[in-house]
């Protein structure tokens, strides 16, 4: 990302993927013109957030016109490195990892799991789709041959700070973490944590005590 986006709200930050979806649907459409509002119900975030978010780069609507779908497009293509790909290494192919291969961010210009990792001597070897299977032991020398800097790992929790641990000396610089492990990495490495796990539980706590109204039949 380009330092703009690191002076900005990491709230922010997080929803400018999500905005850049919605506007390539809306320009695969044809649709010139959208409004805070629109955009709002699509991608469930409330006109005065998105406005916020978008005042962050200035000038980019006109008031009683709303946002040009082809400029907002452009700039976030820009924003966001789209026209720059980044190669991602996967580590760990089992049930999630053969997911992730087969899907392989096929909708992102700018993202590809360029290779993966495993320890089993079945799965060394064998592609998935155009991503070839490395052996565990060949972490380093491939991750450094192919210059990647960003690591999927979805591997059992025991060993997750070990293979972090050898990620970080390889100089990989994120790393978004698929265990349940809370891994310690320095200063210098981002990583984003996903527990599918604890997000399930969430989800189910607040279906519990918050429950959502009930629509009435007259409306």
């Amino acid at each position: 990302m380009s330092n703009e986006i690191m002076k900005i709200p990491q709230a922010t930050a997080k929803r400018l993927p999500l905005y850049y979806r919605f506007l390539k649907n809306l320009h695969s459409s044809g649709k010139q013109r959208v409004s805070s509002a629109e955009l709002s119900e699509a991608v469930k975030v409330d006109s005065a957030t998105i406005r916020r978010d978008f005042s962050y780069f200035g000038a980019l609507g006109k008031k009683g016109y709303g946002y040009n779908v082809n400029y907002l497009l452009s700039f976030f293509r820009k924003t966001l490195d789209q026209d720059e790909l980044t190669k991602v290494a996967l580590i760990g192919v089992g049930n999630l990892g053969v997911a992730f291969l087969n899907y392989n961010f096929l909708k992102n210009n700018n993202t590809k799991i360029e290779v993966a990792f495993d320890i089993a001597e079945d799965k060394v070897g064998q592609p998935i789709g155009d991503v070839d299977i490395h052996h565990m032991d060949d972490l380093e020398k491939v991750i450094l041959e192919h210059d990647i800097q960003v690591a999927i790992l979805t591997v059992p929790a025991a060993v997750a700070q070990t293979i972090t641990d050898r990620l970080v000396d390889s100089s990989i610089k994120g790393i978004l973490n698929f265990t349940p492990a809370r891994l310690s990495v320095p200063p210098s490495v981002r990583i984003h944590h996903i527990d599918l796990a604890v997000e399930l539980q969430s989800l189910v706590y607040f279906l519990k005590h918050y429950p959502t109204p009930e629509v009435s039949e007259e409306e």
